[in-house]
């Protein structure tokens, strides 16, 4: 079968990391009989260069045409005085609205050929962790009214910022949430802030009843707080974490850090139908581009979620990800995850390595 793949390789190490990626999806092909078409799109810093915006309609239509998108990285200091209407991160917030994306998935996991890279004590993280993080997209105070308004206390102006979410909007992150877990561990924690926040009640109160229709999957609410907490005191405890857009940029930021390298962490973003756009949760890391030196693990691994999330490939999927843990139990290295004495090898290196081991 033939799979059309929308390819947004973008700025700085973006095309190094998505050649590698694009390699690891053939050698999937070769192997379990299927094809995979890619159709190159300009989005970010070198469509503002190409064509004075982030995000052109012909390449909305495309990535909408397609199957899947794969995104490398976009922006970098060279559009820092861009309009900030036209900046390369405006393609990002395009594509998700246009594909109608709502669910960010993030996984974060501990492998055991990294664990001397977490910043966690041995003892804490035991045999590691293995957690997602389903963090909604379209709603909370991201997408609110912000305004300015006199405090009318005397104190002057003051900054305002309407956080909203409706129950539709619940309803549909839970399920996904819920449907995760029950391939996994069969555990979901709904991180809100239900003691201060209104929103965060009627967050709860949805969850609550959704969880209803899942009786097989265990269901704990957690403040915000205390989850920030316990990804660092306890980090195994948890399966399936789904909360809003606020609270989830910040606690898959913080997930992605305890594993020991942001370089090593996929993403995906999923519409109602199951499309989706895949790619890694670092930049462009303008600094490093063109040297031959980036980690594509996580470009490699978003692919395996795309397998995985849009096209229902389990047994491909799980080749790529075997593939990457092998790779890494044989030694292999790219700088940003070496330790001392370890010996380093480049981004084409590692991708074939990768490759050899499907």
């Amino acid at each position: 079968m033939q799979y059309n793949i929308a390819v947004v390789k973008g700025d700085g190490i973006g095309p190094e990391i998505v050649d590698e990626a694009l390699l690891v999806l053939d050698r999937v092909g070769e192997k379990f009989g299927h094809s995979f078409k890619y159709t190159e799109v300009l989005a970010g810093g070198c469509s503002i260069d190409a064509n004075g915006i982030p995000l052109t309609q012909e390449a909305i239509d495309t990535c909408k045409a397609a199957d899947s998108v794969l995104l490398g990285a976009v922006g970098g200091p060279k559009w820092d005085d861009v309009p900030s209407d036209r900046r390369p991160e405006k393609a990002l917030l395009g594509l998700r609205s246009e594909l109608g994306l709502f669910a960010n998935i993030r996984p974060a996991m501990m492998y055991k050929a990294l664990s001397d890279a977490c910043p966690i004590k041995k003892e804490i993280i035991g045999d590691g962790f293995d957690i997602v993080i389903c963090r909604e997209l379209t709603g909370d105070v991201y997408f609110g009214r912000h305004y300015r308004a006199e405090s009318g206390l005397g104190w002057g102006e003051m900054g305002c910022d309407d956080m909203n979410y409706s129950v539709y909007e619940v309803e549909r992150i839970a399920r996904r949430a819920f449907e995760m877990a029950r391939l996994r561990s069969g555990k979901v924690t709904s991180v809100d802030k239900a003691n201060v926040l209104e929103t965060s009640r009627l967050w709860r109160e949805v969850v609550t009843r959704v969880g209803l229709e899942y009786p097989d999957v265990t269901l704990e609410h957690m403040y915000v707080d205390n989850a920030a907490m316990q990804l660092v005191r306890n980090p195994g405890q948890f399966d399936v974490i789904v909360t809003g857009k606020l609270f989830g940029d910040i606690l898959s930021d913080e997930a992605s850090m305890i594993t020991g390298s942001i370089g090593m962490l996929p993403s995906a973003s999923l519409s109602e139908s199951g499309k989706g756009m895949y790619e890694p949760i670092h930049g462009s890391a303008p600094d490093i581009a063109g040297r031959g030196i980036a980690n594509p693990i996580a470009t490699i691994l978003s692919c395996a979620m795309m397998l995985r999330y849009t096209f229902g490939l389990t047994a491909e999927a799980n080749a790529i990800e075997n593939a990457v843990e092998k790779a890494l139990d044989a030694g292999c290295r790219t700088g940003d995850i070496a330790t001392a004495g370890d010996a380093v090898i480049g981004t084409h290196e590692m991708g074939t390595k990768i490759r050899e081991l499907i």
